[in-house]
């Protein structure tokens, strides 16, 4: 876990011949110690700090990434590769996956097809992503999951669904480092007119999804895709998004509640990670 981001350690120092009292403050300083985090400096790195103790005291279990896409740091705390329930965070894959397809010319978006999208990111419209899905994952349905991998979602794995169609977009399980590795590969590969375009409709999302990376206030102009679902282990409540000067950092966040909370605690506990992380960087 992450370490203050700065610790100041002093010592006392014993001298063997001479009289059992202590050296003077010019003959021995204070040590001071740093303690930031690799790639991050030591404002962030405090931030990180005061993120995971905060966590110790929410319920529910939450694993996050944030990267600074300047410096090249990237965090992710102890939880970052717990497998959870991927909620609607999946659809911003989904959009992704189409509108690259659609840029080598594999498929032809309509502009009713756009227009679905455009529902299935703002309002997090189920419908949307069910019309969009069934049209487009192919005849033995695994073309999205074959491209999530290749999108940087290496450990996604599609579960058993309540019907005979296999896999579905709403049974899905992946780690906050895929979703990480998900907006990474949005923001350095994606042709830049199809990112930019996505990234407009992350920073146009309803009311509904303002919260979780939307912590990061205003100045910090964030695009997100939320996730919130009650599933049989309980609520998940999951967001992941971007902030900052030319996008500059991003941040995954996913949190289990178990039998601890539902929608409100894992909304206000990602959102606060939010703040606490970006607000005013």
């Amino acid at each position: 876990m992450a370490a203050s981001a700065c610790v100041l350690a002093a010592a006392a120092i014993l001298i063997p011949s001479a009289p059992n009292v202590l050296p003077s403050a010019a003959a021995a300083p204070l040590a001071h110690t740093s303690a930031c985090l690799a790639g991050f400096d030591c404002d962030m790195s405090s931030r990180i700090a005061a993120v995971d103790k905060y966590l110790t005291g929410r319920p529910g279990v939450t694993g996050y990434v944030v990267r600074d896409r300047v410096s090249g740091g990237v965090y992710a705390n102890a939880n970052a590769e717990n497998a959870v329930w991927t909620a609607s965070t999946i659809k911003l894959a989904i959009a992704e996956d189409l509108l690259n397809r659609a840029r080598v010319g594999a498929i032809n978006l309509t502009p009713e097809d756009r227009m679905t999208m455009e529902s299935m990111l703002a309002t997090s419209n189920d419908g949307a992503a069910d019309r969009l899905w069934n049209k487009y994952a192919g005849l033995d349905r695994m073309a999205f999951n074959n491209a999530f991998r290749n999108n940087g979602m290496n450990t996604l794995v599609p579960q058993p669904t309540n019907t005979a169609l296999f896999p579905d977009w709403s049974f899905q399980k992946c780690t906050a480092a895929d979703l990480d590795r998900l907006m990474d590969h949005i923001l350095t590969v994606m042709h830049p007119d199809d990112r930019n375009y996505l990234l407009d409709r992350m920073r146009s999302v309803d009311s509904n999804q303002h919260w979780g990376v939307w912590g990061a206030g205003a100045n910090m102009r964030p695009g997100l895709k939320n996730g919130w679902s009650a599933e049989q282990g309980g609520w998940v409540v999951n967001s992941v998004g971007f902030a900052g000067p030319n996008e500059r950092y991003t941040l995954a966040i996913m949190t289990s509640l178990g039998d601890q909370g539902g929608y409100t605690e894992g909304a206000d506990t990602d959102t606060k990670v939010a703040e606490m992380l970006l607000a005013g960087r």
